[in-house]
């Protein structure tokens, strides 16, 4: 079945990005919970990887809503990585209630920064936005009306 996912990376706090997010959506890491570069098996593409850099995050999966997943991996610079965050990419939560759609909003942006505060918008949708306390940006877009 096909599927789409979204894949953060982060400098060194994957882990402690997603153990927040595992709080939040209350869910579990998939397969072998989170890989670490020194699971790699040794070969000719990498070389030695630092000591320091030996327990980051190679890659972990958490299940979100509905089917979505989250992915991720620090991008360490001895790997040649160069991260640079920005608002380029917002990550879209459409829970089915306005209540679920409250708590995922105010446990994301505590420690955050909120963008937009949860309303009515004139397309019909319960909308806000915000910053987590780790750079990623949370739309949110809740169909369910309020009710009168």
């Amino acid at each position: 079945m096909a599927s789409v996912s979204t894949y953060l990376n982060f400098t060194r706090n994957t882990e402690e990005a997603f153990n927040f997010y595992k709080s939040v959506f209350g869910t579990e890491f998939m397969g072998d919970g989170i890989i670490r570069f020194k699971d790699i098996p040794p070969g000719d593409e990498m070389g030695p990887l630092p000591e320091e850099d030996q327990n980051l995050v190679m890659h972990v999966t958490l299940p979100i809503l509905d089917g979505h997943y989250l992915m991720g991996t620090d991008a360490p610079e001895s790997l040649d990585f160069k991260l640079n965050p920005g608002n380029n990419m917002y990550i879209n939560l459409m829970p089915d209630t306005r209540e679920e759609t409250s708590r995922l909003f105010k446990a994301l942006s505590e420690g955050g920064e909120v963008e937009t505060e949860l309303q009515d918008m004139f397309w019909g949708d319960y909308y806000g936005s915000c910053k987590d306390k780790f750079g990623v940006h949370w739309m949110f877009n809740c169909s369910e009306k309020s009710p009168s």
